[in-house]
Order: structure tokens, then C-alpha cells, then sequence
């Protein structure tokens, strides 16, 4: 087995080149100064592009590392969402302990999640893991005295070290610095043995089985950390609207992250904040013009799937080879 899929690969082999480090500072410069150039309707896109692309992150460890059809990536998101927003509104608990539990309850879900996935494979999880969104969603709307049901749950306002997260721009700081030490921890995980274990289940369940490893626990440790990465996300996405609702976590919420992911390219990092690019805040930009969101969204996903099937960041990893991620696949 190649040293991307062997749990042995050797340092040098998952560290970021000084190109990519270089080109991930310079895009964090222009990200800290957005506030300063745009207006806040524009933020509120970035703002939203921020939260997609924490849960395509998420979505992605599942689908594109671990190799598993599992579609419980809405149901992560919309419980994180709720665990967060009841912890602010009923329970009264401060930010960072409500952002905390919203990740708690996204990886305990996830754990759960997952134990399916170790006898079900391909379409049958993909209609479990479908379900068990749907589940959730019902459960949202019949439990009034918790979630509000079907009317939704409203945030107080949100406090974090006496200052108040009441605007556009100090909503952008947070989200920008809780997604950027997620993915950032993300990465670390996928770059050591964790990670490369995952894609040696997701090549070969036999062989890795034979160098040692357990694809059950491995299976287990991606739809936990998957379920804590878009947990936080839901958080970050209810801190951001202020309200949230059923109807938040429907079946577009699954299609639209799942698009995000295609597009971008499965097992990369980049490709999932590329894709959440584009198809947030294109969409949003676009909206103003009647009829042509539905049309530029259908372009862009035919177009992708047809002429780049590994995703916008494949088409950048080949051209650029510097953009190649610890556990890119030629």
C-alpha cells in the first residue's frame, strides 16, 4: 500500500508546503480585513460561506476520507444548531460552554450515527443515515416546551467576554476564528495516523485490517469527529441568524452541503471551502436576478461533475502541485 494510505507515512509526507502556508496567511490578511471593505450584507454572505464551509469540513471526513455514502450530515448540523440554541435561550449557559455542548452533543450523535456503519453498507446506510436526519427533524417540530417546534427557537443576545456579538462584523470575528481553529485541528487530524488510517479503510478494509488497524474503531472516530465539526458548524449557523427552525434542516440543507462537497472535491479540505464559496455565496449574489440562481447553481454543478470529476480542488492540485493535500490522491 502506498505511503498515503499507510498509517507509516513519513513526516515530510503530510506537512504543508511554505507555498501553501504562504498563500493561507496572505487569504487569512484579506479575510481580516473584510469588515473594513464591504457592507454588511456582503458580510452576512461571508459570514454564511464561513458556517458551509466548517460543515462541508465536516461532511467531507465522513464521505470523501472514510469513503462511507452517509447522509446524517444535516442531522449533525441541526443538532448541533439546537443543542446550541437551547443552551443560550433555556438554559442560559454563557457562549463558549453552549459552543462547547453543541459539539458535544454533534460528536455523541455521530458516535450513535456510526454504529450503523459498521454492518451497513453503501444505499442502506445512505437511507439510515437519511432517515435518521428526518427523525431529528420530526422530533424538532413535536417538542414544543425545548425546540419551540414548528415556530422555532429565538436567541438572546449572545455575549462573549462582556462584549456583546450583536453585529455583522463582531459575528464575522467569531466565526472566523472558531471554523479557522476547527478545520485547523481538522487538518492536523487527517495529516497524522488518524487520518491516513481513515483512507486505508476507505481504500481497503481487508489490507488495513491486516497492517493492524481496526476499521470499526476508525469508522466510529470519523462520524464522532465528523458529528463535532458540523455540530460546531450548526452552532455557529444558529449564532448567525439569530433564529432557527425545522425547516433549516430539511432535505435542501442536505443537498446543498452535499453539492458543496462534489464540487469542491471529496477528501480535501480546500475543495470543501472552495465548493462553499461558490455555491454560498453565488447563489446569494445572484439572488436579486429572477430565475438565474437555479440556472448558474445547475451549471455549475453539471459542468464540475462532467469536465472535473475530482473537484474544483483536484483541477487546482494537478495544475498547482503545491495545493496538494497530505493525503492527496493522483
Amino acid at each position: 500500500m502506498s505511503d498515503v494510505s499507510s498509517p507509516r507515512a513519513p513526516k515530510s509526507a503530510v506537512r504543508p508546503s511554505r507555498s501553501l502556508v504562504a498563500l493561507a496567511g496572505l487569504a487569512l490578511l484579506v479575510l481580516l480585513s473584510l469588515p473594513f471593505a464591504v457592507n454588511d450584507y456582503l458580510l452576512y454572505v461571508v459570514n454564511l460561506t464561513l458556517v458551509y464551509a466548517l460543515a462541508a469540513v465536516g461532511f467531507n471526513i465522513v464521505l470523501g476520507y472514510l469513503g462511507q455514502l452517509a447522509f446524517a450530515n444535516a442531522a449533525f448540523f441541526g443538532i448541533g444548531a439546537y443543542a446550541f440554541a437551547v443552551s443560550i435561550s433555556v438554559w442560559h449557559l454563557p457562549f463558549l460552554a453552549a459552543l462547547a455542548f453543541a459539539a458535544a452533543v454533534g460528536g455523541a450523535t455521530g458516535f450513535v450515527v456510526g454504529l450503523p456503519a459498521l454492518r451497513l453498507r453503501r444505499y442502506y446506510l445512505a437511507i439510515v443515515t437519511l432517515v435518521f436526519g428526518e427523525l431529528l427533524r420530526w422530533l424538532y417540530i413535536h417538542s414544543d416546551g425545548i425546540t419551540g417546534g414548528s415556530g422555532g427557537l429565538g436567541l438572546p443576545p449572545v455575549s462573549l467576554a462582556g462584549l456583546a456579538i450583536d453585529t455583522d462584523s463582531r459575528k464575522f470575528y467569531v466565526l472566523l476564528a472558531v471554523a479557522g481553529v476547527m478545520i485547523w485541528l481538522t487538518w492536523n487530524i487527517l495529516s497524522s495516523r488518524i487520518g491516513r488510517a481513515w483512507t486505508a479503510v476507505r481504500e481497503n478494509e481487508l489490507a488495513a485490517a491486516s497492517l493492524g488497524l481496526s476499521p470499526a474503531r476508525y469508522k466510529i472516530a470519523a462520524f464522532a469527529w465528523s458529528g463535532v465539526v458540523s455540530g460546531v458548524a450548526g452552532a455557529l449557523f444558529a449564532l448567525l441568524l439569530g433564529r432557527i427552525s425545522p425547516e433549516s434542516f430539511n432535505l435542501h440543507q442536505l443537498l446543498m452541503q452535499f453539492a458543496i462537497v462534489m464540487i469542491g472535491g471529496l477528501g480535501s479540505v480546500l475543495g470543501a471551502i472552495l465548493g462553499a464559496v461558490l455555491l454560498t455565496a453565488a447563489p446569494e449574489l445572484l439572488r436579486n436576478v429572477p430565475g438565474i440562481e437555479e440556472i448558474v447553481f445547475s451549471l455549475l454543478l453539471i459542468g464540475v461533475l462532467l469536465y472535473m470529476p475530482r473537484g474544483l480542488s483536484g483541477m487546482l492540485a494537478a495544475r498547482f502541485p503545491a495545493l496538494r493535500e497530505p493525503l492527496y490522491r493522483k
